[in-house]
């Protein structure tokens, strides 16, 4: 299906990331999207950091397999393929510097569960042409909200966790990004940056691209995302 829909969309601007997702090693359809996305931008330096890393699956190893050159980090990275570090707001430029992150580079992804929108925030000075985040699609698609930062805090399987998608809309526009899409399974988030976005892809607004979860608990045969927590998100 996706090979198909790329046909018919390579030589005008995409409209419809879903069409494209593929799951190769990836969570959800993120494979499909991110190689289509690559093939209608093309590269720069083919390098990528991602955030969240787990070795049975990740939104880069297909990249690496095709020679990209990938920074791998999670908490509970074995220290060699995959870098061990807890992430914050405070040390997360640091850490880009230490593992000599190039100032422009083509993808990052941030997928920790917890602290994503308020690590995105905390970057500065690195501008990726491509960002996948996680976002709470626990949350209808008008909420701006975001857990409480918190350095050390840990995912308790709740809907505590993350941004919401406006929320993750407003700070990608304050960063130059525009959002995409999302993955059919609202998890996801897809932004480009603003100077990549002309005659490539079709803007929509964020109620059309939010994707509600099809995860979680389900309710009279509907998913309605993770169970409710007694933490409150906050306005952002």
């Amino acid at each position: 299906m996706a090979e198909f829909a790329w046909i018919f969309m390579k030589n005008k601007a995409i409209s419809n990331i879903n069409l494209l997702e593929q799951r190769f090693y990836s969570q959800n359809g993120e494979d499909g999207i991110i190689k289509f996305i690559f093939k209608k931008l093309g590269t720069s330096n083919k390098f990528c950091v991602e955030f969240g890393f787990h070795d049975f699956e990740g939104n880069s190893i297909y990249l690496r397999k095709k020679d990209w050159q990938c920074l791998w980090i999670d908490g509970n990275g074995d220290g060699k393929i995959v870098k061990k570090e807890f992430l914050t707001a405070e040390n997360i430029n640091s850490i880009f510097e230490k593992y000599q992150v190039p100032k422009e580079f083509d993808l990052l992804s941030i997928d920790i569960d917890s602290n994503d929108y308020w690590i995105w925030k905390a970057i500065t000075g690195y501008s990726p042409r491509v960002v996948i985040i996680e976002y709470n699609a626990c949350f209808t698609p008008t909420e701006s909200k975001a857990m409480k930062y918190k350095p050390d805090n840990v995912w308790d399987g709740s809907n505590y966790y993350g941004g919401t998608l406006a929320a993750m809309v407003k700070l990608g526009k304050s960063k130059g990004y525009t959002l995409v899409g999302c993955d059919n399974r609202g998890v996801n988030a897809i932004f480009i940056r603003n100077d990549m976005i002309e005659n490539n892809f079709v803007l929509k607004n964020t109620e059309e691209l939010y994707k509600p979860p099809q995860f979680g608990i389900k309710v009279n045969g509907k998913y309605t995302g993770y169970k409710q927590s007694s933490e409150k998100m906050i306005d952002v």
